[in-house]
């Protein structure tokens, strides 16, 4: 087995450095208790499948839904049939529905929390009326919430494309919240993760769209549980946050600033925007990709939370947030293949592929780079595994390791 990394620059060069041992983490007894935290979970292809883009997903549901097992068995709950999962990026309708069901279907059987996407993206023309958006949107959330699933209302495309105002948002976010049968979690997408999202909520500027945002879950009392944010903007979420009705969690979906977000007043030396004095909002919680790539760290983490050792969450949790830096960086939609390849390098999936071909969306130095800062920041859960999967890899691909 070997001892060491190899590791490839931007220009080619190669280094080596050592291989760490696995962090030591312990799976908890129980729920975690001072946060909620949601890993956003990818899917796996079938190895032999037509995953080629353009083509239909064809899933291993055996090797996606164990891993949704194994989130669970660290405390954690799972978000599917969101981006991480490859939604608009190669996950077809048809795969989206199996997916919700099977999901749900797991979490009943492990006593887990699942939240899944709803969207209006099995519509196949590229633009429709907002009476048209409302259906839609209402047919993926009556289909959600018949699997018994915690619904996840996702920004959608078309109605990014057809709105003119923020008058339309609130039309089409207010009929859809009212005939929900349950709280929805809304998700607040920025142009990092999909640019034709651009001007949702109608502003470019986040300061202006949040206003019609809480504009929507005020005049929606008792439909909103909480707010997925993913603008990659700790300042933009803090504001928000603060300002949030009570009864609404806030879940930070930013891969950059998450340990201070999630830390908040509980972790006074993690880095993050100035809060308000006086505020009863002082953290985050959580529902992040980044944390289907470093489950047990994160388990670990906020373990140390719930026991009142916040140095401890600093010091398992700190590290990563560069690591997650690394699988989100620009383009940062291209993150999934990050996930994916963590994913095989700590073996919860026998190949290093994804639907819609996605595995090639990333350059050998950057998978470098991933695997360098998983390592130092005891991200492998089987470090031997890992190395030799590396080893492979480059050799396969012509780096003499």
């Amino acid at each position: 087995m070997s001892d060491h990394f190899t590791l490839v620059g931007a220009d080619g060069a190669l280094a080596r450095a050592p291989l760490n041992d696995a962090g030591v983490y312990t799976k908890p007894e129980g729920a975690l208790r001072s946060r909620v935290a949601y890993a956003a979970a990818h899917v796996v292809p079938v190895l032999w499948g037509d995953n080629t883009p353009g083509q239909p997903a064809q899933i291993d549901w055996d090797a996606t839904l164990g891993f949704r097992r194994a989130v669970y068995s660290w405390g954690l709950g799972v978000a599917d049939a969101m981006d991480t999962a490859q939604r608009n990026m190669g996950l077809d309708a048809a795969a989206v529905r199996e997916l919700i069901r099977r999901s749900a279907e797991v979490a009943r059987e492990e006593g887990g929390s699942v939240a899944v996407g709803v969207n209006t993206d099995h519509v196949d023309e590229h633009t429709i009326t907002l009476d048209e958006v409302i259906d839609a949107y209402k047919e993926q959330l009556h289909f959600t919430e018949e699997q018994g699933a915690g619904p996840v209302l996702m920004a959608s495309r078309h109605l990014a494309r057809v709105a003119t105002s923020a008058t339309d948002y609130l039309r089409v976010y207010g009929a859809v919240l009212q005939s929900a049968t349950v709280p929805v979690v809304l998700h607040w997408l920025g142009t990092a993760f999909d640019p034709e999202l651009a001007g949702y909520f109608g502003a470019d500027d986040w300061q202006t769209a949040s206003n019609t945002l809480i504009r929507i879950i005020e005049e929606n009392p008792g439909k909103v549980a909480g707010l997925k944010m993913s603008l990659l903007d700790a300042e933009s979420e803090v504001s928000v946050r603060e300002r949030l009705p009570e009864g609404v969690r806030m879940y930070t979906g930013d891969d950059f600033n998450y340990v201070g977000l999630i830390g908040g007043a509980d972790v006074p030396d993690a880095t993050q925007p100035a809060q308000t004095p006086g505020t009863t909002r002082t953290h985050s919680d959580a529902l992040l990709g980044a944390f289907a790539a470093i489950t047990p760290v994160a388990s670990a983490a906020i373990q140390a939370l719930d026991a009142g050792r916040p140095d401890e969450y600093l010091r398992i949790l700190g590290p990563t947030e560069e690591l997650s830096r690394q699988v989100f960086a620009a383009p940062t939609y291209y993150y999934k293949t990050g996930v994916a390849f963590l994913s095989w390098l700590n073996g919860h999936q026998a190949g290093f592929q994804m639907v819609g071909g996605l595995h090639s969306a990333r350059s050998i130095p950057h998978l470098s780079r991933i695997v360098e800062l998983a390592n130092a920041s005891n991200a492998l859960e089987q470090p031997a595994l890992a190395a030799q999967r590396w080893s492979d890899y480059l050799r396969l691909n012509g780096v003499r390791a």
